[in-house]
């Protein structure tokens, strides 16, 4: 665990000109409840009909012991019902608003189903039928588009009581847009009102960055990924805009909270009380976190400080950013952590929620978590210890050469498992289906400047793979607890990255990032080699890649591809996965593109296309593809999947964006 830092020599900005020419985008990017209401029979043990966590478990696993739907009978899967978000109404009469996917994965406790909406609207449905039973709406949509990628959100969490035997006062909760941590009756949808000031926390009260009023600015500070409830501890992130939009920028402190009262219980502060650290903020939790209840530990993707891309005003490796970090969920003291970048320059924060699984290893069981990364990197510790299963090597990597920048000298490789997906710039990377393609490529490549995985920003155009949005994502990865391995979806998407002076946009700051997320290449092909996108299977016993899977047909019937006879070469778009017993389930994103900024500064999501509306289904020993289920639409989050009933369902997000947010359930016919 490495804190330390180094120095690098200055370099003149170039020209702004530029940036027209090559298309490059800044980075900046309660109602009453009706008649029905959910009924609970609050369980005393986990039933097959639930799905009580995000990733299904506190370990993140996203498996099931399911198997009615099997590799024999998986091409049958039909849709059982449909249910349309009530954020849809709200858009109808609201045209000014625009939401980003729907990315919220559905809970199942006891036959209902709990989720979140764009708008961070809350609601509960049958799971039988789809019927909405209540819906709660906090009008966090009317305080105006959340910080980032404003309206989206990923789900709720779930709390059963103190009580484990009655599962008296279960508590239903959300950390919303707009910055309130929110808890409900799930049997009614009402606040209650016990829970902090009628039923909600102002979670901008409190931090150290704060204005005179004493509350941080609410375009800067909300939550997109739901709480983690570990320990009776309700634990909470936050999404805070990437760039530096004012000088003292939120700190990305994580919080934890009585679940009963709402009374703070402690704070972890992920930007140490430092000289750089009153003006350096983000280094927040605005992904999925996991938890380990036997050992009272919880583990949290810290992401990047302030100023994604210029490191001139946090000096030094920037203590927790972009590491993983053990706490004790019920003081919140930290355990330990690791730091998987060192001054990071590439926004390369740890994107999902780690995996947790008991490996054999050497006759041993190995508690351990698996951290998969944007830079294609699975880092493998022992969870209680954060030692690492494999040794991780600090090696030397290009410096920056911008003034007033110390970029680090080295940074942390893991010896296994190797990337699951490309690294680094190369010409032997380069598409190269025919010699014409191959030499428009490089002609292409040779107008920027590029280099291997790490090599820093500048004031010229930097080829970079991955790209701030290449390697995993929130998606995260499946864990196959019996076989032991990891199932990770990955895109191979590079991306230009440059500094320019950023003028009013980032006060106090000498640069700022502009990103272009799909760069050009040979008559509109991706400029790299396929697979664009895939599922990688790796074995966390041996730290080896078992299989890779492109995901779609991707561009191999492009017009310059039409005379050559090419397998499947993957798309590069984000993909979903979930394991049952015999099956991998892969679901991947449609079409989507973004529009000019909005007044807080956050990219519009303007299109969102169907397009190869699949689930698959894969062979999770091989990989081989057994069954290609159609949808009415492109996933936009992660399906799950319970028994009801004796009759298996899978349960999935699709749409929003320009399309109607829905969440479709799929069964055998009967």
């Amino acid at each position: 665990m490495r804190c330390s830092s180094s120095g690098a020599t200055g370099r003149t900005t170039h020209t702004v000109a530029l940036l027209s020419t090559l298309g490059l985008c800044t980075v900046w990017w309660a109602c009453s409840p009706p008649e029905n209401s959910a009924k609970l029979s609050r369980p005393s043990t986990k039933l097959a009909s639930d799905w009580p966590v995000y990733g299904g478990d506190l370990a993140n696993s996203k498996y099931a012991p399911l198997d009615q739907i099997s590799p024999d009978n998986v091409a049958q899967l039909r849709v059982l019902w449909r249910w349309t978000s009530p954020d849809e109404a709200i858009l109808a009469e609201h045209t000014e608003l625009r939401t980003w996917a729907h990315e919220a994965t559905p809970l199942a406790i006891d036959g209902q189903l709990y989720t979140a909406t764009s708008l961070s609207q809350i609601a509960a449905l049958d799971a039988h039928t789809g019927e909405t039973l209540w819906v709660h709406d906090p009008r966090s949509w009317a305080q105006g588009s959340p910080p980032n990628l404003g309206f989206l959100h990923r789900g709720v969490a779930f709390w059963w009581g103190h009580d484990k035997t009655t599962h008296e006062g279960g508590r239903l909760f959300i950390g919303t847009g707009d910055g309130y941590l929110i808890a409900l009756d799930p049997t009614t949808g009402k606040p209650f009102e016990s829970f902090g000031r009628g039923g909600r926390v102002d979670l901008t009260l409190g931090l150290r960055s704060a204005s005179p009023g004493g509350a941080v600015d609410r375009d800067l500070y909300g939550v997109t990924s739901p709480p983690i409830i570990c320990r009776d501890v309700v634990i909470v992130g936050s999404s805070i805009s990437d760039d530096p939009l004012r000088p003292d920028m939120p700190p990305g402190d994580v919080r934890g909270f009585d679940p009963d009262s709402g009374e703070l219980r402690w704070i972890f502060e992920t930007v140490p009380q430092s000289s750089s650290g009153k003006a350096v903020g983000n280094t927040n939790v605005w992904t999925l976190m996991s938890c380990d209840e036997e050992l009272g530990i919880v583990y949290l993707p810290v992401s990047t400080p302030t100023n994604d891309y210029y490191g001139g005003r946090r000096l030094g490796d920037t203590l927790f950013a972009e590491s993983l970090v053990a706490l004790d969920a019920e003081s919140g003291k930290r355990r330990w952590h690791f730091q998987m970048v060192h001054h990071g320059l590439w926004d390369y924060d740890p994107p999902a929620a780690p995996n947790l699984i008991n490996l054999e290893i050497d006759g041993k069981t190995v508690r351990a978590v698996a951290q998969v990364t944007k830079q294609a990197f699975t880092y493998v510790f022992d969870r209680t210890t954060g030692e690492p299963l494999w040794p991780i090597e600090e090696r030397p990597v290009p410096t920056s050469e911008m003034t007033g920048e110390r970029s680090s000298p080295t940074q942390p490789f893991p010896t296994r498992p190797p990337a699951f997906d490309r690294q680094g710039v190369d010409e032997d990377d380069l598409i190269d289906f025919t010699d014409a393609l191959r030499e428009e490529a490089l002609d292409i490549f040779d107008q920027f400047e590029h280099g291997p995985l790490f090599t820093p920003p500048s004031d010229v155009p930097t080829l970079v793979l991955p790209g701030p949005v290449g390697g995993a994502s929130w998606a995260g990865a499946a864990v196959d607890p019996r076989r032991g391995r990891l199932y990770v979806p990955s895109v191979t998407k590079p991306s230009l990255l440059m500094l320019i002076e950023p003028g009013a946009e980032a006060p106090g700051h000498a640069y700022r990032g502009l990103v272009r997320l799909n760069p050009p290449g040979p008559r509109g092909l991706p400029i790299f080699k396929p697979p664009y996108g895939r599922v990688t299977a790796i074995d966390l016993a041996t730290g080896e890649i078992a299989w890779t899977q492109p995901i779609g047909d991707g561009p191999r019937h492009h017009p310059a591809l039409a005379d050559l006879d090419l397998p499947p070469l993957g798309w590069p778009r984000r993909s979903f996965v979930l394991l049952t017993d015999h099956l991998l389930f892969v679901a991947q994103q449609g079409k989507w593109s973004l529009g000019p900024m909005n007044a807080q500064g956050n990219a519009v999501l303007i299109q969102n296309q169907n397009h190869e509306a699949f689930l698959r289904a894969l062979d999770p020993n091989d990989g081989r593809l057994l069954a290609e289920i159609p949808l009415p639409g492109n996933a936009s989050g992660s399906p799950m999947t319970i028994l009801l009933d004796g009759r298996q369902l899978i349960i999935l997000p699709i749409g929003g964006g320009q399309l109607p947010a829905e969440l479709i359930a799929l069964s055998l016919p009967q």
